[in-house]
């Protein structure tokens, strides 16, 4: 067995996830949120000795590490910069028409969190950044600084469900220009006033600008489609969320796939046309056991849900 790079991200459900797509020589993978490499290396493990795998994120910090924990295993795998909503452009560059297995692993990775210049994180000092790529132009100061009071109110609602949005968002706008996570925290902790020792009154509104700052929601609606026609029948789709909004939209496209009409059920006759395309691996979602837990904090909310695509015309029971 191949001994990995000891790197600082700590993949979150490994053997879950190694479990649920059951990787194979000479199968075809992807890891469209590669981060460090940490499920990557798992994937290609198991696929020895011919499995291939295709990785990508919009992070290149990520990709050089992801680059260096995969280098034994090399002339197996690629990876690209870019975003998980082109996969099927990302196919086509690599030659692929079709896969075995795809992973999405959603949202901040720790390592990303722990970089405070990345601003991500408001235990750190650092610039109100948060760019999954750095090449992008929008920044979460860009939000903070210029978003009218309501706009503010309305994003940190939408994308953090945080219920003091806008007495968050009217402090934000009386104490502008704000540059610093640290500043930021601080105005959410005094409008917010008492709070549950349990979870930081800043979180969901840091977990709202970086989802607005990298469109995450939109990339993982596009994305999902996508997905599901690269993957070959009786390939499997895991995707690991860590947040009720994403892991919503994941479950309801899971429920609608894997439907064979979506007519009113008063109807008496299909007129919709849908067929199914998946077969639900996991009604309900899978979750870290205490063990990992305990090893790694940030493990507790990650929800993994698992599907598998089905041959065309095949009904499901």
């Amino acid at each position: 067995m191949s001994t990995p790079v000891s790197l600082p991200h700590q993949p979150v459900l490994y053997q879950e996830v190694i479990n649920a797509l059951m990787p194979r020589s000479p199968g075809k993978y992807v890891d469209a949120t590669v981060g460090a490499g940490g499920h990557a290396w798992g994937i290609l493990e198991a696929s020895s000795p011919e499995g291939q795998l295709l990785g990508l994120d919009r992070d290149p910090q990520a990709l050089a590490l992801a680059s260096q924990r995969l280098s034994v295993f090399s002339g197996r795998y690629t990876l690209i910069q870019a975003a998980y909503d082109t996969l099927l452009t990302q196919l086509q560059v690599v030659g692929w028409e079709s896969v075995n297995g795809i992973l999405f692993d959603l949202g901040v990775s720790s390592m990303q969190l722990d970089q405070a210049e990345r601003g991500f994180s408001f235990f750190q000092e650092g610039p109100l950044d948060m760019r999954f790529d750095p090449a992008d132009t929008l920044t979460a100061a860009d939000l903070v600084n210029t978003l009218s009071e309501n706009a503010l109110a309305d994003l940190i609602w939408r994308y953090g469900e945080e219920r003091y949005a806008r007495r968050i968002a009217r402090a934000i706008v009386q104490n502008r220009p704000l540059s610093t996570t640290r500043e930021l925290a601080e105005v959410i902790r005094r409008a917010v006033g008492r709070y549950s020792q349990e979870i930081h009154p800043a979180t969901r509104t840091f977990q709202a600008l970086r989802i607005a700052v990298n469109r995450e929601l939109e990339r993982l609606e596009v994305a999902l489609p996508q997905a599901v026609t690269a993957l070959a029948p009786g390939g499997r789709l895991a995707v690991i969320a860590f947040h009720s909004l994403e892991d919503r939209i994941v479950k309801q496209f899971f429920r609608r796939e894997s439907t064979q009409c979506l007519c009113p059920p008063q109807q008496p006759q299909c007129t919709c046309g849908h067929q199914a395309t998946l077969r639900e691996i996991t009604r309900r979602p899978i979750t870290p056991q205490e063990e990992e837990i305990r090893a790694n904090p940030r493990a507790r909310s990650a929800r993994l849900r698992v599907a598998e695509k089905i041959p065309p015309g095949m009904s499901i029971a």
